[in-house]
This record gives C-alpha cells, sequence and structure tokens, in this order.
C-alpha cells in the first residue's frame, strides 16, 4: 500500500461517508482501480462497514477493483454504433492491443471495454480513449489512434 499516496487523497475531505464517492473517485484516478487495503482504510476513515464501500465501488461502472492500464479504450456498441460498424471497430481495436474487451495489455498500458452508448450517436461509430472522443472511427484510423497513446 502506498501509504502517501493515499494520505494525500484522504486530507482533501472532511471524512463523512457521503465522501465515499468522491474518495473512491480519486482512488480510482491515481491507482487505476481501487486496492483492497486502500478500501479497507476509507472504511475506517469514513467508519462505514467495507461492505458498504465494496457495495458502492461494484455498483458503479467506472470503479474497478482490478487493475486497469494507463489508459482506457471505450468502443461503443450501442445500436447505432453497431449498425454503423461498431464491431468491425473493436475487433481491430482488440487485435492491434492483443486483448479482448475486459482486459488489460500486458505492459499496463491500455484496458479495453465495451459500452452501451457514448452519447454521440449522430457520429458513430465512437471510440474514447480516457476523457477523448474519437467519432466517425473507421479500422484505419485505429493505428494512428493508438500510437498517439503508446509510450
Amino acid at each position: 500500500m502506498d501509504v502517501e499516496r493515499l494520505e494525500s487523497i484522504l486530507t482533501q475531505y472532511e471524512g463523512y461517508p457521503q465522501d465515499l464517492i468522491p474518495i473512491l473517485q480519486d482512488i480510482q484516478d491515481q491507482y487505476h482501480y481501487l486496492p483492497k487495503d486502500e478500501l479497507k482504510v476509507v472504511a475506517q476513515r469514513l467508519n462505514v462497514p467495507l461492505t458498504k464501500v465494496y457495495s458502492v465501488a461494484t455498483f458503479y461502472k467506472m470503479f474497478s477493483l482490478i487493475p486497469k492500464g494507463r489508459h482506457q479504450l471505450r468502443v461503443c456498441l450501442g445500436t447505432t454504433c453497431h449498425l454503423k460498424g461498431g464491431q468491425r471497430l473493436l475487433e481491430s481495436v482488440s487485435s492491434h492491443l492483443g486483448i479482448e474487451p475486459g482486459y488489460t495489455t500486458a505492459d499496463m498500458q491500455f484496458s479495453l471495454e465495451t459500452v452501451g452508448c457514448l452519447g454521440s450517436c449522430a457520429q458513430a461509430p465512437v471510440m474514447m480513449v480516457d476523457d477523448k472522443y474519437y467519432a466517425r472511427m473507421t479500422i484505419d484510423k485505429v493505428s494512428k489512434v493508438l500510437k498517439l497513446y503508446k509510450e
């Protein structure tokens, strides 16, 4: 456990139970997932049962209990994106990264997931890398986009 990093997050809050979600968001941003030991400390600091912390952490899709890559890739498979090539886009991204949706590359650089909608149906098919949208994606554009994020 990285005590200093966790303390820098926790000291930003008053320690009330209603701080749980913002604290979990900050931990997720820092660690790219919610480590078990850190969740135990959060439960103690907020004086809430660990089961409540886990119930919140597993309820919201934005949280992960398993390590995620440095960059989060989301490929939309909603109806419009699906009809405009979302599945082919997903297959291309998956092939370039060498992972299936729900997994992380061995170098911990990328995690890939599918989503039901990214809210940009008029620009389908759409994918996101971290917080940036890539609209009207084609399989020819995948390598160019991924190259922007590779180290």
